[in-house]
């Protein structure tokens, strides 16, 4: 059982005295307030609720805490704007809530350096692998990092000079809005050695050369591979036909070097993929290309078709690039598919096209043949080198 309603205030770095009379009324009729120790820190004594810190880890801890308190007014704390990266939508999962807000740390931010903030991008790296920045990097634009704790400015910083964003301009904003507010600005290029606090946010304006497109069809070059990977041109293709919309799942069966998920997972931050692949080494390098290309989020499952396909939540899309004559992998992949959902497979020998024709027969769908040749030095000329032909099929799962 639940409290009928859990109201949420949020509280900026400057405490009580900039909350609004609502929230403050909230937080005094309140019998329990329940966040982190440096929100409960910010309330005064005149606040008589119990006072109850969050556990580490968190959400298993939610549905417990609630039961214990059902009966009672319940208050949870969150930093500035609870339904922006936090408490809020979490809390929202188990129970109904009444959000009282204050300005986001991103707002915040962008009052302080007067940028817009529907242009800016936003990447946070609370409790998430910082590698998804990659994504974000393109010169002219900026971001804004949520970070986790002190240490996170260098890090980002060390990030750009890796991907070659050296020049690019960094701004460390800490305890924003509260009486210890401090602004620091540098370059990736130098070590970010300014003493910032754990409560801070990281503007960075993006300065440098690499030109990587969220549009499907990367250079193959982005990726590490050992020649096995879907080759650009029929990369575009194949991420065409799958048409990623965002929220969706793919499965990359047989993912090689990982790169129609990870171009799948690019598309939208919530796309979403498992890259299954057998050979250890290979899911390693899906794993290092999928970080390098900012959605180190791709899940990899390290096993064979269709065995390894069991328990795996149902795709809304599916791609076969390896292994498509494996008994049971086609039937497996179809099975799995959410009705509604499409499936491609990528043949290039003669036994696994002739795979793809059946199907094509028993199910429909549209059967296409992908000839690329690459101009390439011949003698003192220069020739068109044919690629492997690709026969493609492409089919709908109908809703049943």
């Amino acid at each position: 059982m639940c409290p009928s309603v859990v109201t949420v205030v949020g509280i900026g770095a400057d405490g009580w005295a900039g909350l609004a009379p609502g929230a403050r009324a909230a937080l005094d009729a309140a019998e329990v307030v329940v966040g982190g120790a440096r929100q409960l820190a910010l309330l005064p004594p005149t606040v008589t609720a119990k006072r109850l810190q969050w556990p580490s880890p968190l959400v298993p801890a939610i549905p417990g805490i609630l039961a214990e308190h059902a009966h009672q007014a319940v208050c949870v704390l969150a930093s500035g704007d609870p339904m922006f990266h936090g408490i809020g939508t979490t809390l929202r999962r188990f129970t109904d809530v009444r959000v009282l807000p204050q300005p986001s740390s991103v707002s915040l931010a962008c009052a302080r350096l007067g940028w817009a903030v529907d242009a800016v991008d936003v990447v946070s790296a609370v409790a998430r692998p910082l590698d998804r920045l990659n994504a974000f990097l393109h010169n002219g634009r900026r971001v804004l990092v949520l970070s986790e704790n002190a240490r996170t400015p260098a890090a980002v910083a060390a990030l750009l000079r890796e991907r070659g964003f050296g020049k690019s301009t960094l701004t460390v904003l800490t305890d924003l809005g509260g009486p210890s507010e401090r602004i620091d600005t540098g370059t990736a290029a130098a070590d970010f050695a300014a003493e910032v606090g754990d409560l801070n946010i990281v503007a960075v304006e993006c300065v440098g050369a690499r030109h990587l497109p969220r549009t499907p069809g990367l250079p193959d070059g982005a990726y590490e591979h050992d020649g096995q990977i879907t080759k650009r041109e029929i990369r575009a293709v194949t991420l065409a036909a799958l048409a990623p919309e965002p929220g969706q799942l793919l499965w990359d069966v047989g993912a090689g070097s990982g790169s129609v998920g990870i171009e799948w997972s690019r598309t939208h931050p919530a796309c979403r993929a498992v890259a299954v692949e057998p050979r250890p080494e290979r899911a390693d390098r899906v794993e290092r290309n999928a970080a390098a290309l900012g959605v180190p989020e791709l899940r990899v499952v390290r096993g064979a078709a269709p065995v390894a396909l069991s328990g795996l939540p149902a795709p809304d899309a599916v791609f076969v690039g390896g292994g498509v004559t494996v008994d049971g992998v086609l039937p497996a992949c179809w099975a799995a598919l959410r009705p509604g959902g499409r499936i491609v497979v990528n043949a290039v020998t003669i036994e696994s096209e002739q795979l793809v024709t059946r199907w094509h027969a028993e199910v429909g769908g549209e059967l296409t043949r992908l000839s690329v040749s690459r101009a390439a030095p011949l003698g003192g000329f220069t020739g068109w080198r044919p690629m492997m032909p690709v026969t493609q099929w492409a089919a709908t799962k109908e809703d049943t």
